[in-house]
């Protein structure tokens, strides 16, 4: 009879252990703000809009000199820059995105998808509807959104002190009204000029070479001794005499 109890006891405990493994399993970080929640953890192999999402936040992260693709697609360049953003706040460094890392992304962004320290008004003072320039509005909304994430890493590999940002998005109005070049990458809203304040030009340029920024000017090229530019074009440009680079 004991037996006869103990079998259906038993039985129930491992059922209930199962259903408790499986939402161990199944569990997804809970939703930080109005902007975007990842629903699994990412690995290598893994592809989908939700990786395209995690590599606009990491892309400051691509190593000395590098440049991490947005392309969906978690592979090695991929894995790395996660593994560098994890160790640049004290996580495992596993590159594997799983729910502290995304806990972090969530503190580190706020409801419009830009990070804490930066915004869409900093990088845009020339019109609010992001038209006029070289590509669509969306376009260069999109492109302005990346160079801030990247902007926030370098930042915090500075030290968390702010980098004051002078200009971002022209229209070609505001492009010619301000002497710019007629190609300038101001026109595809994929770059930002930056002040001296707490760090240098030479030192705003000497560390944005760790953080996927493709273009970067400053002082001792023609027209940027008071001002050190950072961009993501698509081939790379880096001159600043000044600075060694």
């Amino acid at each position: 009879m004991t037996i006869r109890l103990f079998r259906p006891l038993l039985a129930m405990v491992l059922f209930a252990m199962s259903l408790f493994a499986g939402t161990v399993a199944m569990a997804v970080p809970a939703h930080a703000d109005g902007c975007f929640t990842w629903t699994r953890t990412l690995a290598q192999g893994a592809s989908g809009s939700d990786v395209t999402q995690l590599q606009i936040r990491v892309a400051g992260y691509p190593g000395s000199g590098g440049l991490l693709g947005i392309d969906g697609a978690y592979g090695p360049a991929t894995a790395a820059a996660v593994a560098r953003f994890q160790q640049a706040y004290g996580l495992p460094a596993n590159g594997v995105a799983d729910t502290a890392t995304f806990s972090k992304i969530y503190a580190l962004q706020d409801n419009d998808c830009t990070p804490v320290n930066f915004s869409f008004a900093e990088l845009n003072n020339c019109n609010t509807t992001w038209s006029g320039g070289a590509v669509s509005a969306p376009t260069a909304k999109a492109n302005a959104l990346r160079t801030m994430w990247k902007l926030q890493a370098m930042r915090h590999a500075l030290g968390d002190v702010p980098i004051t940002v002078t200009s971002g998005f022209r229209s070609r109005a505001c492009n010619a009204a301000v002497g710019g070049a007629a190609d300038s990458r101001h026109l595809y809203g994929d770059s930002a000029d930056l002040a001296a304040g707490p760090h240098s030009l030479c030192e705003l340029a000497q560390q944005a070479r760790n953080h996927g920024f493709s273009g970067i000017l400053g002082p001792g090229y023609p027209g940027h001794n008071d001002h050190t530019h950072v961009d993501h074009r698509p081939s790379r440009f880096w001159s600043a005499p000044t600075c060694g680079i």
